[in-house]
């Protein structure tokens, strides 16, 4: 693979890794206990990202070993001579 391309798409994946993760903080209902998010929990867009929790784990399981694939294709393994 081309390593610019593995770069880049080394970058990508982690910013889906990003924000597959604030999907998933956003939406959890174990956090309505704090105070915010028993707010947030309120209103509709809450209860739309709820709606689509699961599959933000799915996306994040498939983005973190894509990018950890190519990471360590392209780079190696760092401890390992």
């Amino acid at each position: 693979m081309d390593p610019l391309l593995a770069t880049r798409l080394v970058f990508i994946l982690g910013l889906v890794n990003l924000f597959s993760l604030l999907a998933l903080f956003f939406s959890c209902r174990c956090m309505a206990g704090l105070g915010l998010f028993s707010r947030l929990s309120r209103f509709t867009t809450h209860t739309r990202l709820y709606r689509y929790h699961c599959y933000y784990w799915i996306v994040l399981g498939l983005s973190v070993g894509a990018h950890l694939g190519i990471a360590i294709s392209v780079l190696g393994v760092p401890f390992v001579s």
